[in-house]
Formats: C-alpha cells, structure tokens, sequence
C-alpha cells in the first residue's frame, strides 16, 4: 500500500512539473507584430560616426571628420556644429548654412563613411544570450538575425518568456516573443522585424 502510494506521489510531482513546463513555454506579453515591410527608417549620423563632407569647388573646405562623444564635430571654417542626431541631408543643410559666411552659395554633400549612429537607435541584448550586447541597428533587421549576431541562447534560457521593450506613442510597451519555437523548434512564424531602440530581455528559467 505504501509503495502505491509513494508511486502516485512521485507521478504527481511529474505531472505538476510537466503543467508548469508546458505554462512556461508560453508567452507571458501581447506577441511583437508580424512583419509588414512597411516599415521606413533613415540613418541618424551617432558619436563615434566619421563623416565625409564634401563641399563642391571648395577642396580645401571638404575633409574626414568624426564625431565627437558630445554628437558634435568641428570641420574646415565650422566648430562645433551639432551633428548627431541627423541624417546626413539634415547636417549638408546645416553645414551649408554655417559655410554660407565665408563662401557664396556654398553646395554641400555629406557622406557617412563608418556608421555607428546614436545609441538610442541601437538593439540591446541583455539576459540569458550566449553573448549579450549591444548591436547597431540595420534596415529590416530581424529577431533571428538579432539572435545569430549574439550567438543564440544559454542553456538557462525561458526562450518563450523572453520580450522586446519597444517605445510606442511615446510609452514603453513589452511584446512577447517565442524564441525557443524560433531557434530550437525552427518555427519561421516566431520571426518579428526589430526596431531601432529595442532592448530584448531573455530571462533565466526557473527549472
């Protein structure tokens, strides 16, 4: 007698831990929304970027220059003029207008040569990665690239109680994501396009 019921004991447990493994399988927040391609974005020049700027007829003006930590840079003629945070139509125009005191008319084009772009424009990877970091954001970028450039997950990791917190109408909003049907169960659904600015969160299992 007491062996059957230590056995259905045991069988219990087995079971409770089997219900509470299938519940942590599933995503804890609203699901990130599928993909469009709708999506456009445009460069914004960061600290840390160099800048070509060429300034038509005037060679001795044009030059490299990079941006400085504090998102401004210093140019031929120009001292600190405000470059982060613009694209790099937006800092031609800018230039132009500061280069407009010395030359006439002055025709401007300016050229990211080693992008890094700001950091509120960057993906953050942080929680149970294989190699959590912060990477800088290109166009269509996808959770499974996300993924591959931190070199998927530990062991330890909840993949489908990881979320993406992502700015939305101005407010902080945190969408579920199914990482473990993405990479462990080659669940192509489980793929969202990520955003400039979105911090992913993996957090560890509790069993």
């Amino acid at each position: 007698m007491f062996t059957i019921k230590k056995h259905l004991a045991r069988a219990a447990v087995v079971l409770a831990v089997a219900a509470m493994a299938g519940c942590s399988s599933t995503p804890t927040y609203p699901p990130a929304p599928a993909s469009t391609g709708k999506y456009s974005w445009n460069y914004l020049i960061g600290p840390g970027d160099s800048v070509q700027v060429f300034v038509w007829r005037n060679p001795d003006v044009s030059g490299t220059f990079p941006v400085r930590p504090d998102g401004k840079m210093t140019m031929n003629l120009v001292e600190d003029i405000q470059a982060s945070g613009k694209t790099p139509t937006q800092l031609a125009r800018d230039i132009e207008k500061a280069l407009g005191k010395y030359i006439q008319e002055p025709i401007v084009t300016v050229i990211v040569a080693g992008g890094i772009g700001p950091f509120d424009q960057q993906i953050r990877v942080i929680g149970e990665a294989a190699k959590p970091q912060a990477l800088n954001y290109r166009e269509h970028m996808s959770l499974i690239d996300l993924m591959i450039a931190v070199g998927g997950l530990t062991d330890f990791a909840a993949g489908n109680k990881a979320y993406i917190l992502r700015t939305v109408d101005g407010k902080q909003a945190r969408l579920g994501v199914r990482l473990e049907d993405l990479l462990r169960g080659g669940d192509t659904s489980a793929n969202v396009e990520m955003r400039p600015g979105d911090v992913l969160v993996v957090p560890e299992s509790l069993f």
